[in-house]
């Protein structure tokens, strides 16, 4: 996790830290209209601690790459307004033999978020089940920091599953292409799972980051019922200059009958931005795009009310200057460049994409280990989508990278960001803190959206919580 001519509309600018509104969205058409969620739709409600586990692997630290809320979960728990519980991944795997058996699930209840600035004094959610090994070898080579991605769905015939996808940081080589989607029992003791497949000919980086789901009646009237939303943003626009979203069907010729493993499953995409490794020019990307954004989860929210919205959550890299290399002990306004890549591709740029001087292409002096893409700022944002433009976009109205956001919200004022000082090397510290976010959650029937902050309680993520009305 820790790798990790602007034309269309206006210009989103992105780089500011504040709650802003925008709109590009074209005059609707009467058959893909709808409400749009607004940022005053939100209300936070605070957070809660997930428990306290054993020694690694067994345990939240280092954990926190995939969440999903299970509205059948915790029956018999307390009636406070937030029923349900949440499967959440825990401590990553970790390559060279280090902890193969990483990445195992647990399910726990969800306690009454509190607002608090003292971490320590948040109620404390506690286990359902405990940590489970739930993938039976199908990703047993995927360890170098992993991309995983969990769903649970309950629809007719296939019954109540966790869909999940799971890839890693560098998948370029074919022994590390397995297929990626496979579904498995919220049983955790019996996962029996399922799997895995392929989701159309997408690369594995624009589809293994995150799940989630779509409306049925949406996707029976624009996406040949593929009700799965996945996808995943890549750090250096691998997978696309933006976040991408790619709609399938976990059984598409009738459950219980299933795809034979390694099939690839038909999909549709509805969002997917240019790929860097296409063109260096920034051309038919997220408006404000840089190379060390991260979008980590999403929701496709509808309200009570009649409102609806699909929501990407992550850390947006909102610098005046942004580079491959590492952080600059003498101040985060300066780059610090991988000098052994200068020259191989565009290692530095500047806010609007521009090329940075010549002065900055240069390997600084004492600086940390924490190499990948850097920014001079970082801010945790949701950006809001309108379905009607993947609406056009399904029936051929726009291309797959013409939806452009119509909002942002800043979210930093609610977060812990690392009070423990855990790991500055690799996560940077201030400003240019990287990894704030993980994954999303969602209880439709209760409006109420989970979000992960990573390295919020030393180590281990906590859960925050806002009802979406």
């Amino acid at each position: 996790m820790f790798a990790r001519n602007y034309t269309l509309g206006i210009i989103i600018l992105l780089t500011l830290p504040s709650l802003l509104l925008f709109s590009n969205v074209p005059a609707q058409d009467e058959a893909v209209s709808s409400r749009r969620l607004e940022p005053e739709d939100f209300q936070y409600l605070g957070a809660f601690r997930l428990p306290d586990g054993g020694e690694r692997p067994l345990t939240f630290e280092y954990g926190g790459s995939a969440m999903t809320f299970n509205p059948q979960g915790d029956s018999n728990g307390a009636e406070d307004g937030f029923p349900g519980s949440l499967f959440i991944m825990g401590h990553d795997r970790m390559p060279y033999g280090e902890l193969p058996d990483g990445d195992q699930v647990a399910e726990v209840n969800i306690p009454a978020p509190t607002i608090t600035g003292d971490v320590y004094s948040l109620n404390q959610a506690e286990f359902l089940q405990g940590f489970h090994e739930v993938d039976e070898n199908r990703f047993t080579m995927l360890d170098e920091i992993p991309r995983i991605g969990l769903l649970y769905l309950d629809i007719p015939l296939l019954g109540p599953r966790i869909h999940i996808t799971w890839g890693q940081h560098f998948q370029d080589d074919p022994a590390y292409q397995p297929p990626s989607h496979a579904w498995f029992d919220p049983n955790l003791d019996a996962p029996n799972m399922q799997g895995g497949w392929f989701v159309g000919d997408y690369s594995l980086y624009s589809v293994t980051g995150y799940l989630f789901e779509i409306p049925a009646d949406w996707a029976g009237q624009y996406s040949q019922g593929q009700l799965v939303a996945t996808g995943r943003f890549r750090d250096g626009g691998w997978s696309g200059m933006g976040p991408s979203l790619i709609a399938y069907h976990p059984c598409p010729d009738g459950c219980p009958q299933t795809e034979p493993p390694a099939a690839r499953l038909p999909a549709t995409a509805l969002l997917l931005y240019e790929n860097s490794t296409v063109t260096e020019t920034f051309e038919h990307a997220l408006t404000g795009y840089q190379h060390p954004d991260e979008w980590e989860g999403g929701a496709w929210i509808t309200t009570s009310t009649g409102k609806t919205g699909v929501l990407f959550a992550g850390t947006k890299s909102t610098g005046d200057k942004y580079w491959y290399g590492f952080v600059n002990p003498q101040g985060a306004e300066y780059p610090c460049v991988e000098g052994e890549m200068v020259g191989q591709f565009p290692i530095c740029r500047l806010a609007d994409g521009a090329l940075c001087p010549s002065a900055d292409l240069v390997e600084c002096e004492g600086h940390t280990s924490g190499r990948g893409w850097w920014a001079t700022r970082f801010d945790a944002q949701f950006i809001l989508y309108d379905p009607a433009d993947f609406a056009r976009v399904a029936t051929g109205q726009m291309q797959t990278w013409e939806p452009q956001p119509y909002a942002v919200m800043d979210i930093d004022d609610h977060l812990f960001l690392n009070p423990d000082g855990i790991d500055l090397d690799v996560l940077g510290a201030g400003d240019q803190r990287h990894s704030r976010i993980g994954e999303v959650g969602y209880d439709r029937q209760h409006g109420l959206l989970y979000v992960l902050e990573l390295f919020a309680e030393d180590a281990k993520p906590v859960v925050h919580v806002w009802r979406v009305e």
